[in-house]
């Protein structure tokens, strides 16, 4: 079979959401456990044992399929109103006293200088909570507390420290790639990332989620986000600092990137601090903010077939009891359930609702990629968006990591600069317990076909690719 490559910049009041246990699910009831997203890329290359047909799980075909027929008869692609500039520094004030709206000129990536208040006694990242929260990132910030003052620009009797913002983000989605992409992308010479791969700042850490099961917390103001940025921010000041640019006028061409996973799709935390005057759709999301500071910000997307995706996911974060027909149950739940929403909401309502989606036992919303790409598309312009599928990915690394590079415009590499990112084992394989399990029953692949078929069908028209109807995978 041969993949043909599809990687390109883009062109072109209610009733109460009713919860009903699901006559499909002989299973113990499993909330969603959305934590992380990783992804994988080995696993596209994984290849099983065909699994045993069970017949009571073909018996029930014909009434999940009921069930997908009267979703299908609900989808409409309505375009969302766009929130103006007032309205949204109305919701995050602080943020937008923080954040200029003007970056330095002599910089590709969006940066700006910020007076330093504090004095050769303060812990310039006491109060940062990603510190404060997790071990794991305290010897980050230990290295970033002995060089902070050497990096401090001083001017009439005052001290600033380079804040910078990503370049570039990979914005989704979870178990498509995004860490492999991630882990070439990083080793070019004018790339860099945030301290640690997905802050999930903008969908999760600055409404206080630190895990969606654990509630909510402090919020992470923005200073503790830019933070992240900071062992970047020392490179890019070192070169706008160097003789080269300050006698010849060059630019900065050093940028950085940011990679939560989350970005695209995770719109969860908005009932919980907007107001829900908008029969259940939210009023602001993600992608306005970051345009309202970053109207030129690039983003990339990494796409697969979202039934294998949705496989991969449960593999991923079901904890025990992982089974083909385990999963096939909780499909079967995760249907009724959104059939459910999409009988008194609207589609975007469904895809964005808190409580629907984490109560469905896996995550059937994540892979309606379209939904999402069509509310970025109502910010960004078509150009700065780009999409790459994880199957041509798989099959041909150095032309897809030619397509991003040619994308953020980064400088030529040498033979053996673009062999290390090319030729580096895949990231996130998939684990050796979860091979183990074997492909989904048919009749699961069956029952997922038909419920994405017509989101899938939407986003070839949006991307002008049937690639993306990914129907021979």
């Amino acid at each position: 079979m041969t993949l043909v490559m599809a990687s390109y910049i883009l062109t072109g009041a209610k009733h109460g959401l009713l919860l009903i246990p699901s006559p499909f699910h002989y299973g113990a009831f499993t909330s969603n456990p959305s934590l992380m997203d990783n992804e994988s890329l080995s696993d596209m290359k994984d290849h099983y044992q065909p699994s045993k047909m069970n017949i009571s799980y073909v018996k029930d075909y014909p009434s999940i399929k009921l069930i997908i027929d009267t979703i299908t008869s609900k989808i409409e692609f309505i375009t969302r109103q766009r929130p103006d500039l007032e309205e949204l520094r109305k919701q995050e004030p602080h943020m937008f006293s923080v954040i200029p709206n003007k970056f330095l000129p002599n910089s590709k990536n969006p940066c700006w200088y910020e007076e330093y208040r504090g004095n050769t006694t303060t812990d310039p990242y006491a109060t940062n909570s990603y510190a404060l929260y997790s071990k794991r990132f305290r010897t980050i910030f230990d290295y970033l507390r002995k060089v902070f003052w050497n990096h401090l620009y001083h001017y009439k009797d005052k001290h600033y420290r380079l804040r910078c913002l990503p370049h570039f983000y990979i914005i989704g989605q979870p178990k498509c790639g995004t860490t492999d992409l991630y882990d070439r992308l990083r080793l070019h010479p004018d790339v860099r990332f945030s301290a640690i791969k997905e802050p999930h700042w903008w969908t999760r850490k600055r409404f206080g989620i630190i895990r969606l099961r654990d509630g909510f917390h402090d919020r992470y103001p923005v200073e503790d986000y830019l933070d992240l940025f900071d062992l970047a921010a020392h490179q890019i000041q070192g070169v706008l600092q160097s003789e080269a640019v300050k006698e010849r006028g060059t630019t900065n061409n050093i940028i950085i990137g940011e990679a939560s996973a989350s970005t695209m799709w995770d719109n969860n935390a908005w009932i919980f601090f907007y107001d829900n005057s908008t029969e259940g759709e939210p009023p602001f999301l993600i992608q306005d903010f970051i345009h309202a500071f970053q109207p030129n910000a690039k983003l990339i997307i990494m796409l697969r077939d979202p039934v294998e995706r949705l496989y991969s996911d449960y593999l991923y974060f079901a904890s025990a009891n992982k089974s083909v027909e385990d999963f096939h149950e909780k499909v079967a739940e995760s249907l009724q359930l959104f059939e459910n929403c999409m009988l008194d909401y609207s589609l975007r309502a469904c895809v964005y609702n808190n409580t629907l989606n984490n109560a469905m036992p896996v995550r059937l919303q994540v892979g309606l990629y379209v939904v999402y790409l069509l509310d970025w598309l109502t910010v960004f312009d078509k150009d700065q968006i780009l999409v790459l599928r994880l199957e041509d990915h798989a099959s041909n690394v150095k032309y897809t990591m030619h397509m991003v590079f040619q994308f953020l415009d980064l400088g030529p590499l040498s033979e053996k600069q673009e062999a290390l990112i090319t030729k580096s084992p895949a990231s996130n394989t998939r684990r050796p317990e979860d091979r183990s399990l074997g492909p989904m029953l048919p009749t699961t692949k069956a029952i997922l076909r038909d419920f994405y078929r017509p989101f899938n069908t939407k986003l070839a028209q949006v991307l002008f690719d049937d690639a993306f109807l990914w129907k021979r995978t």
